[in-house]
């Protein structure tokens, strides 16, 4: 059973479900196993998913607004084509899914675990991704501006190409990734040579 609006459903088990292009407004999902369900074409407006299991669930194609999936798992699952709008990932992973295309707006993405993910060319423009782990991510060609990285892992993530003009980045990150052919502003140019040990000065009298 799918729950009804502003119904809690918890530890139910959705296994190998199909719910092709279900609609699902302001529902709650705790503790629920949706590993290998057919989910593609969702559409969730307001609903909730807590500590909720996505193995190899095809989620393909399916759209959430204002939805939160807090410390779930996504492992295997297909992602492409979806899109996930004011939503919240906090917490959440992502280990070997297929994710592109995707499209996040104003989406918050703390936390969650994106290590090795593949995301090259996706507009990650203005997100929220603080503590985020992007160890060994493909970030290449990415938009990233405006994007808040502040804490987020990226030892070993490529972020060659990518737009990075007003991101927020600490000192760990600027060391950790590679940023080689990524565009900067000024001021983040200043931050990457403090965070490899360089003096930045200009030139004077003295």
């Amino acid at each position: 059973m799918v729950g009804v609006g502003d119904e809690v459903i918890f530890g139910e088990d959705y296994a190998d479900a199909v719910l092709f292009q279900e609609k699902w407004e302001r529902r709650s999902f705790e503790r629920c196993d949706f590993s290998e369900a057919d989910m593609r074409g969702l559409v969730t407006k307001g609903c909730t998913f807590t500590n909720c299991t996505f193995a190899r669930t095809d989620l393909g194609e399916s759209r959430h607004t204002a939805t939160a999936f807090r410390s779930c798992v996504f492992d295997r699952a297909v992602l492409a084509g979806s899109t996930f709008s004011s939503c919240s990932l906090l917490g959440s992973s992502f280990t070997a899914c297929v994710m592109r295309p995707i499209a996040f707006q104003e989406t918050d993405l703390t936390l969650a675990s994106l290590a090795g993910v593949n995301l090259r060319k996706t507009d990650l423009r203005g997100l929220r991704m603080r503590e985020a782990n992007l160890s060994d991510a493909d970030l290449r060609d990415v938009d990233l501006r405006g994007t808040d990285l502040v804490g987020a892992r990226l030892l070993g993530a490529d972020l060659g190409g990518a737009d990075l003009r007003g991101a927020r980045v600490d000192a760990n990150g600027w060391v950790q990734a590679k940023v080689a052919g990524a565009r900067v502003d000024l001021a983040m140019a200043v931050a990457f040579a403090a965070a490899h040990g360089l003096v930045v000065e200009e030139m004077g009298g003295e």
